[in-house]
This record gives C-alpha cells, structure tokens and sequence, in this order.
C-alpha cells in the first residue's frame, strides 16, 4: 500500500530542522484525513545576559519599563518570574518618587569689614622719637650686616590639640593664658643650645665672636607707641609655664607703658610674631647687637601630605611658616637651615605633655 503523507513537524525552538521529502507515489484514492498535531508552546526567549524568561514575562517587563538584563531571577535556575518583574517595576517607582538630595549650601559670604578713616590721612607730623629710635636701629642693622632669610613649613597639629586640651586647666593652675608662643619660644631656645652660631655676636673693633652661654629671647611686642621688644631672661632654664608668665608681664608692661630700659635690653636672639596679624610669613630684621632672629607666620589649615605606616596620604593639618634672617658674615645658609630643621623637629614631636599636665 502506498505510505501516507508525513505529518507537518512542529516548530523548533532555534532553526527547524529539514524534513526529508516522502518518495513520490501515487496519490490514495481514499485516505483518511489526518489531524494535525498541536503547536508546540512558545519556547522562553534569551535575555541580554542569556537567562531565559517567557513572552508573558516580557510583555509584562515591556508594558512596565523594565530592563530584562537588570532584573536578578528568583525562579529555578535563575530564571526570572512574573513576580521579579513586578517587584522591579515597584522599586524604580520608588526611586523616581524619593526626593532628590538637596545641593549643599554655597558658604556664606564674608562681609567687607568696615574700615574707618584715620584722622592722620592728609596730615604731616613730627615723628615720635621712639619711632626715630627704632628706624635709626633698623638702617644701622641693614647697612652693617649682610642679611638673608631662610624658610621652613610646620606643621603644629600636635601642638594646637595639646594646647586645647590645656589652656582651660592651664589658666586655672598658672593664672596666665596659655597662648602658642611659649611653645615656640620653648624650642626656639632648646635649638640655640646645640646651635651656638646663631646665638651670637660680632665684635668687630676687637675682631672676635661670643658665643652666649644663656638664651635670653626678646619678644617683638605690637603698641601704640610702635614696635618694643622686651626681653626675657635666661628663657632657656624656663619651662612652658615660666615662658607664659613672662610673655603675658613683658607685654601687659609695654601696653601699659610701665616696660623699664633694664626690660628692653640683654638679648641674645629675638623672636617676631608677625602672624598673630595675619602674615604667612615676613623677610625681619636681625637687631643691632644679634645674628639672627626668628619670625613666626599665621598657623593656617591646610592639605598637606601625611606619612602613615599604612603609606602616603593627604590631609587637613594645622601648618606655619618659620623665618629666620641672619647675618651671612657670621651664619651659613647650612647653619641657618639646621637650626631650623631643629625647631620644626621640637614643634612637630609636640612632646608637652608632662608640662602641660596632661
């Protein structure tokens, strides 16, 4: 009998694969029909990253807006359910609805402080002979000494969060304010006594050198009646609670004009804060009578690189400037920078602690 017609093949879910064509054979006179067998279901489609989900599945992630390739299945195999995309869709909804952050606020910005016009401007005036004394000296310095300045950068973190952490107990124990100044005076004068060069002087009629066997530091001191630099006295022997209390006497003297000649007079190096105004750092003017003297800048904050036993890293620190101007006939560029290199050595370690009582 001939064979009856091949049945059509369902539909594959990649390429269909070729049927082989019946051999040929006359037609039955009286075949039975031949039901066709039913489709086979829609087979799942890859995603983007190769899970597959059903057309269900995509048309439901379609009508909602949601990205197949994002959505983590929770179905057997990784496969992703109708509920994962429903959950989706929920959660950027959420997203879009939450507010923005709101843009950090610009700083305020600063005032133009009010400046008043003083009533000198336009006059001609005798000038105060204390004035005429401190110019005369000042001249005097520049033309008999051959002055240079050099310069390094500290940083005082330590030294200012130990100062907070005392000035309150400080001013209750000792009955001064606990200032930065005496710190700097403190190791400006340990470092005079492993750098004698620099506490000094010139005696040029007999052609010799003194090397000064204490540390007597003037203190640059800002008043009405112009610049004085009182002095204190053997401020090497002084700890930190000695210097504060001589510093705040000195100065509250020449402020209230009480400061005696005895006061102003014996030192053998000097000290300028020039940052207590504000200047980063000043080219001062080694006094009559010294080799060299030491400027101290504005403590500011700024990013600065930090060596950590982790490695290198940036950070905000509290920085100065430290400027010392000598005389060059006595003191060398390398003197000048190891006497410095060893006051910024005293101030970093901040080593304080049993001083201030912590």
């Amino acid at each position: 009998a001939p064979a009856a017609p091949a049945a059509p093949a369902a539909p594959a879910a990649a390429a269909p694969a070729p049927v082989a064509p019946a051999a040929p054979a006359p037609a039955p006179a009286a075949a039975a029909p031949v039901t066709p067998a039913p489709a086979a279901p829609a087979a799942a489609q890859p995603t983007d990253e190769g899970a597959y989900v059903t057309p269900l599945v995509r048309k439901l992630a379609a009508e909602n807006g949601v990205d197949l390739a994002s959505v983590k299945g929770t179905g057997v195999g990784g496969r992703i359910r109708k509920q994962d995309v429903i959950a989706a869709a929920e959660a950027a909804k959420a997203a879009a609805a939450a507010p923005a952050p709101a843009a950090a606020a610009a700083p305020a910005a600063k005032k133009t402080p009010a400046l008043e016009v003083s009533p000198l401007r336009g006059q001609t005036v005798k000038m105060p002979r204390i004035r005429k004394v401190i110019g005369d000296n000042m001249v005097k310095a520049l033309h008999e000494q051959a002055q240079l300045s050099s310069v390094v950068e500290v940083d005082v973190t330590r030294l200012m969060r130990l100062r907070g952490q005392a000035k309150d107990s400080f001013a209750a124990r000792e009955g001064v304010k606990l200032s930065p100044m005496p710190f700097f005076v403190k190791a400006a004068a340990q470092a005079l006594k492993a750098h004698p060069v620099i506490n000094a002087k010139i005696n040029e009629a007999e052609g010799t050198i003194t090397y000064f066997d204490s540390e007597s530091v003037g203190i640059a001191v800002d008043s009405e009646k112009g610049l004085m630099t009182p002095v204190i006295k053997h401020a090497g022997d002084l700890n930190i609670a000695g210097i504060a209390k001589a510093t705040a006497e000195l100065a509250g003297k020449v402020r209230a004009n009480k400061i005696t000649p005895d006061e102003l007079s014996g030192a053998t190096f000097t000290i300028s804060n020039t940052g207590s105004r504000g200047a980063l750092f000043d080219t001062i003017i080694v006094p009559p009578g010294q080799v060299a003297i030491l400027g101290i800048g504005a403590t500011v904050k700024r990013p600065a690189v930090i060596e950590t036993e982790e490695g290198t890293v940036i950070g905000v620190r509290d920085m100065t400037y430290l400027t010392l101007s000598y005389d060059h006939r006595l003191v060398d560029g390398a003197d000048a920078a190891r006497y410095l290199t060893a006051v910024k050595a005293i101030l970093e370690a901040g080593e304080f602690e049993v001083e201030l009582g912590l």
